[in-house]
């Protein structure tokens, strides 16, 4: 769930035209692998589906980046967790193969921007790379909704237009990486470097432009403190801002939530969701509750 502090209720800061009101919001940011319905896993979709709508239902994020879900697993999941909007497609385009399918509450953001790119040396061609299994990295850029809480009144002025200083955007990614089987650490490593390319692209030009923080979320078969992680956040000693941060200090797993921008990480969760001992995933969901603090 998103919460608003109004941080002007003590403060009493004026912006702008008009009378502003300066709110501090948390987000709670997911990455799930649904592991894909494949016919040998158990239990089956058919009996874990609805657990995973029971532990999305449980926790309450209010994004969610997905791994390894095939058209039939996105399309159930969008069904039942009415309360949220689905984007993303196949790693060949359209809707076959798996989705790294992006949700976001519906309520709470609006969709500015988003597409697909693969991991390959052919970013913009769909279906490029491997011919078995390639990789992709779907990506949508989404503004928070201002929407005044209970008992408030709406942040913008009657006469509302030359008014800018309300919006509040951030951009997330979600993939996942090549398998750690022999002859792909080379792959995984340009797709780190790739990925940061295309992050970086995104920055402000200047301290006069809003900054839009950024989320990378996903599998990304690798450790920790390895090559791939070291592409993303450095190795601990450099002060570049064109690197990310990574939520969990220090790293844990393969599945990351990594972040740039004036952001503050309130808790980190490895979710330990089981129904009698059985998990509806080879993977456990991570869940990160951050702030996004005033420019």
């Amino acid at each position: 769930m998103v919460w608003f502090c109004l941080a002007s209720c003590a403060t009493g800061e004026t912006r702008g035209n008009g009378q502003q009101q300066t709110e501090k919001l948390t987000i709670k940011v997911m990455t799930y692998n649904l592991k894909f319905s494949s016919p040998t896993f158990r239990p089956s979709w058919s009996v874990r589906r609805n657990w995973q709508v029971d532990m999305i239902n449980k926790y309450r994020p209010d994004i969610i980046g997905t791994q390894e879900g095939l058209k039939e697993q996105i399309d159930f999941l969008m069904d039942k967790l009415t309360e949220y909007v689905v984007v993303g497609e196949g790693r060949k385009g359209g809707d076959d193969d798996e989705h790294m399918a992006i949700f976001f509450r519906r309520e709470t953001f609006r969709l500015r921007e988003m597409a697909t790119f693969q991991l390959s040396e052919t970013p913009d061609i769909p279906g490029s790379g491997p011919e078995i299994n390639p990789r992709i990295v779907t990506w949508a850029r989404l503004a928070v909704i201002n929407r005044p809480a209970d008992g408030k009144t709406s942040p913008y002025p009657e006469d509302y237009r030359g008014h800018w200083e309300n919006t509040r955007e951030f951009y997330v990614f979600n993939t996942h990486f090549f398998t750690g089987r022999s002859g792909y650490n080379l792959a995984k490593l340009n797709s780190a470097k790739l990925i940061m390319e295309r992050i970086n692209a995104f920055n402000r030009f200047g301290e006069w432009t809003k900054d839009r923080p950024v989320f990378l979320v996903g599998d990304f078969n690798a450790r920790p403190q390895g090559q791939v992680h070291r592409t993303f956040v450095g190795d601990g000693k450099s002060d570049n801002p064109l690197l990310l941060k990574d939520s969990a200090q220090p790293g844990q797993g393969i599945d990351w939530i990594l972040y740039k921008g004036n952001v503050k990480v309130l808790s980190y969760e490895k979710i330990d969701y089981n129904v009698n001992g059985v998990y509806p995933s080879d993977h456990k969901p991570v869940l990160v509750e951050f702030q996004l603090l005033d420019d």
